[in-house]
């Protein structure tokens, strides 16, 4: 006599998929998977080319849809190129460079004062560039 109280269990399936890939008798193996040691990103871009979209935006400097100022104009993205890598990347918060006069204390202040600070390191040609367009 079967008891009604409990459902009889059909095994355990995973809904999301596996970390690691199975072989054939049914084993996971650690190998191939991005948890494993040895595991290389970019063979694994190369394999999966076709089907890999990357969420940032194109490093174009030139032509009509660029979306990146050259190093004379003071680097950095461009408007297009923030709202490019908005809408492939759904609730960040980038934003273009505190460029104009701010008000002492005001949340630009602050932007600009956070950017200073963290690119004081910077000596790359680029990076001065955008350090000046800061105004740091």
């Amino acid at each position: 006599m079967q008891n009604s109280m409990f459902k009889k269990a059909d095994g355990f399936t995973l809904k999301f998929g596996h970390p690691y890939p199975i072989t054939s008798c049914g084993r996971r193996r650690n190998i191939g998977s991005p948890l494993h040691k040895n595991f290389d990103i970019k063979s694994e871009k190369k394999k999966n080319k076709r089907n890999w979209k990357s969420t940032e935006p194109r490093k174009t400097t030139k032509g009509k849809g660029r979306n990146f100022r050259t190093t004379e104009e003071g680097a950095g993205m461009t408007q297009k190129g923030v709202e490019d890598y908005k809408s492939k990347n759904p609730g960040s918060n980038l934003q273009t460079a505190v460029t104009g006069k701010v008000k002492r204390g005001s949340k630009d202040a602050k932007r600009r004062a956070a950017f200073c600070a963290r690119s004081k390191g910077w000596d790359g040609e680029r990076g001065q560039a955008a350090r000046r367009r800061w105004r740091c």
